[in-house]
């Protein structure tokens, strides 16, 4: 059966457009209740970004565009935005042959073995990753061509969900493979490197905007002893695929250990209000202010100078 019963007897899909089981998820109503009154804020958008696509002028990275991209590109332009945006699609028209190559070639066995593990771990809630003859095949391919093609940095735990995720809005598997190679190489070079001193550099980054932007929600969360790497490692492994919503800072701020912190957030995310996309998006960018590139890379170069010290 593939409809449930919601509390007032309405009928809703037991998976969501990306097929994500949600039969038993505690916030499938409230986010239904928002998406009702989201689907005027998705029309709009769209019809503004068809205007923009059909114009006739030519893509430019501009403030437009970013303002554009940060109130949400539709789902019908994602994958084209994406490809243009990152450089895939550049790479991609110049090495037409280069996806399939990899594929026919000689494989690492410990590679693929390491990837199989995590094919099964990727998404298992979700329709299609639930077998072979779904996505699995496709993320497969795509991990280990990855590894194959970037030999220096080779496969690493949480681009599973990366990949998986761009699979489930491109659905092409070529296309997702040069949109890895971009986030590898251009966009994130140093993430996924085998020593991942990016990572831990990042983490001291988030401490450092925390202890900018919020001074006395840094000074209690380092009170309480928690680790920046305990909060924000899966976050950027993952760049947010797999993880909970942000966290409220009055409820933290109530908490006196990290075990009642963690209590707290999974409250926290209860909260319909944090269902809310369009809303977090604004408050992130309106309401906490800049975070102009050139302070954030030199705070970013004095953490990869802390971390490579260590």
């Amino acid at each position: 059966m593939d409809e449930i019963h919601n509390s007032d007897n309405t009928l809703r899909s037991r998976v969501d457009g990306y097929g994500f089981d949600r039969s038993d998820d505690q916030h499938a109503e409230a986010i239904d209740k928002f998406m009702a009154s989201y689907l005027s804020i998705l029309a709009r958008r769209a019809s503004r970004w068809n205007n923009l696509l059909s114009s006739g002028e030519r893509i430019s990275k501009n403030r437009k565009l970013k303002r554009f991209c940060r109130k949400g590109i539709p789902n019908e332009h994602r994958k084209t935005m994406w490809m243009l945006l990152s450089g895939a699609e550049e790479k991609r028209k110049a090495n037409p042959r280069t996806y399939r190559l990899l594929l026919d070639s000689q494989k690492d066995e410990r590679v693929v073995e390491t990837i199989a593990l995590d094919l099964h771990r990727t998404f298992p809630e979700n329709i299609f990753f639930s077998s072979e003859d779904g996505l699995q095949r496709p993320l497969r391919n795509v991990l280990v061509a990855a590894s194959l093609y970037n030999p220096d940095k080779g496969y690493s735990q949480g681009l599973n969900f990366i990949a998986g995720l761009l699979l489930l809005i491109v659905k092409d598997e070529e296309n997702v493979f040069w949109l890895m190679d971009s986030l590898m190489n251009n966009i994130l070079p140093d993430f996924y490197s085998p020593g991942m001193e990016a990572v831990r550099a990042e983490q001291e980054l988030l401490g450092e905007i925390i202890r900018w932007k919020d001074r006395e929600l840094h000074d209690h969360i380092q009170e309480v002893g928690v680790q920046w790497c305990l909060v924000g490692t899966k976050w950027f492994m993952c760049l947010f695929a797999d993880v909970l919503p942000t966290e409220n800072k009055e409820r933290l701020m109530a908490c006196n250990n990290f075990q009642e912190m963690v209590a707290e957030i999974q409250e926290v995310i209860k909260n319909p209000k944090s269902l809310n996309c369009h809303k977090l998006m604004k408050h992130c960018f309106k309401k906490l202010g800049s975070f102009p590139t050139t302070r954030i890379e030199k705070m970013r170069q004095e953490c990869l100078m802390r971390v490579g010290e260590q």
